[in-house]
């Protein structure tokens, strides 16, 4: 009789990239969030390939045309167009270039300088965290949207002052993570074991420790992502973002609330197309989290 231990089948674990998927899809709204995601990126980079019309193009003899579905509508204009007879799918498409560009931009230059200052604050906890915590703490006490505003002010409405000023109001979150996450892992033993091997404090920084603080912040440019799209639309829709006829989400609905009884299609669009975007970043947002903290990995 075989004993019970020789019919146990031993198999061998997942491996890195497979575990972080099965703690991922094990959250179904997360994948769908990401499936979501990923159609909607798509269209928006192939826009000048799948849009049917050129953007700013006008159709005088087509202005406020209803879509396909509502009464009025047809084939030609899948969603209608607006108060200028600009097809609505084509500038909500070359529109996702530009808002999902323009969140990309800002986390990115949020993450790497937020990132530098969080160690360097961590490492060097004398003399050089109490000043950058400090001027942190400064542009922590006013609103996101508000510094935005005031930064746009100074430097002029346009994309790339849309992206800087995003970018400043999203950057202490990122040094307070790094410095918080790199504070934790300092006094662990492989850290003291590689500066008695002779590590020097960049290697420390940047070798030892930062892999290990990566998972709150991919987590947290994830949240910053949906954030920065927010913002985005915020200020387009205050005329201080993107400016016309450059097509962006924020600034189709602030051209469209005049209209909002007559067409509301031209605000409705938007807004959805804001609402979801959004709302699938911030469930992948959600299983990423799960995912890459190991107290809450549930691998089947």
């Amino acid at each position: 009789m075989n004993s019970p231990s020789s019919r146990l089948t031993l198999t061998e674990p997942p491996g890195p990239l497979r575990e972080f998927w099965l703690g991922f899809t094990a959250n179904r709204g997360a994948f769908v969030a990401l499936i979501v995601f990923a159609l909607i990126a798509l269209a928006s980079l192939l826009a000048p390939l799948i849009a049917p019309y050129d953007p700013i193009e006008q159709y005088r003899d087509f202005m406020l045309t209803p879509p396909v579905w509502a009464d009025g509508g047809g084939t030609r204009f899948l969603l209608g167009t607006d108060e200028l007879g600009r097809d609505m799918l084509s500038r909500l498409l070359h529109g996702g270039r530009v808002s999902l560009g323009i969140g990309l931009a800002a986390v990115a230059m949020s993450l790497v300088p937020g990132v530098l200052l969080g160690l360097a604050a961590a490492f060097f906890q004398r003399w050089l965290s109490p000043a950058i915590m400090r001027v942190m703490d400064i542009v922590l006490a006013l609103p996101a949207l508000l510094l935005a505003i005031c930064v746009i002010t100074v430097l002029g409405p346009g994309l790339v002052n849309t992206v800087i000023a995003i970018a400043i109001g999203a950057l202490p979150g990122y040094v307070r993570l790094t410095r918080a996450a790199a504070l934790g892992e300092i006094g662990r033993d492989y850290v003291t074991a590689s500066r008695v091997a002779g590590a020097g404090v960049w290697r420390l920084m940047f070798v030892t420790v930062l892999p290990n603080c990566m998972a709150p912040l991919i987590v947290n440019a994830t949240l910053s992502f949906s954030s920065a799209i927010l913002e985005t639309a915020g200020l387009g829709f205050l005329g201080l973002g993107v400016q016309a006829p450059t097509p962006e989400w924020g600034t189709l609905l602030s051209a469209a609330r005049d209209y909002i009884m007559r067409a509301p299609w031209v605000v409705t669009l938007p807004g959805l197309t804001i609402l979801v975007t959004v709302l699938a970043i911030n469930l992948m947002g959600d299983g990423l989290r799960d995912a890459l903290d190991p107290k809450l990995k549930k691998v089947a």
